[in-house]
């Protein structure tokens, strides 16, 4: 399946004002509106806060349903989604991959997300690096996807 550029018009690193930064000991920490804590403050985390953000105030998504690093287990390995956004029934949403801006999204970076998924069966799949952000429906029944033009916001 090749790749298809439908990218999602939205500048997360636009935002980087919106955050609430702090200075400790050297080191930069951002502080995380869903953990309710510091977290130190890396490019992928960047994204990952700015991506949060963005939903928190551009969709009609309650933050008490968006959850940040969540841990599953598939084929007995625990992996770590970034974002996982649960609908009104609990169900998971919308799956979020954040990666720092100077990784490139690739296919692999979907088909990882995709496979991952098939334990959450989420509707929706977003994969960003804060500079590009795709978003596609998944397809359960035959295991694929399609790009889509936006993100939905609830």
């Amino acid at each position: 399946m090749s790749l298809i550029k439908k990218k999602i018009n939205i500048d997360l690193l636009s935002w980087k004002n919106e955050l609430i930064i702090s200075q400790k000991e050297g080191k930069t920490f951002v502080l995380d509106p869903i953990r309710k804590k510091k977290i130190l403050l890396q490019p992928e985390e960047l994204v990952r806060q700015l991506m949060i953000l963005w939903l928190i105030q551009k969709t009609d998504f309650n933050r008490n349903n968006i959850q940040v690093e969540k841990l599953i287990k598939i084929n007995h390995l625990s992996r770590r989604f970034d974002i996982v956004v649960y609908d009104k029934n609990i169900q998971p949403y919308i799956l979020i991959e954040c990666k720092a801006p100077d990784i490139r999204i690739s296919q692999s970076t979907f088909d990882q997300i995709a496979v991952y998924n098939m334990t959450l069966s989420a509707p929706f799949l977003i994969v960003t690096n804060g500079l590009e952000t795709y978003c596609a429906i998944m397809d359960h029944k035959s295991k694929s996807y399609v790009f889509m033009d936006e993100i939905p916001v609830s």
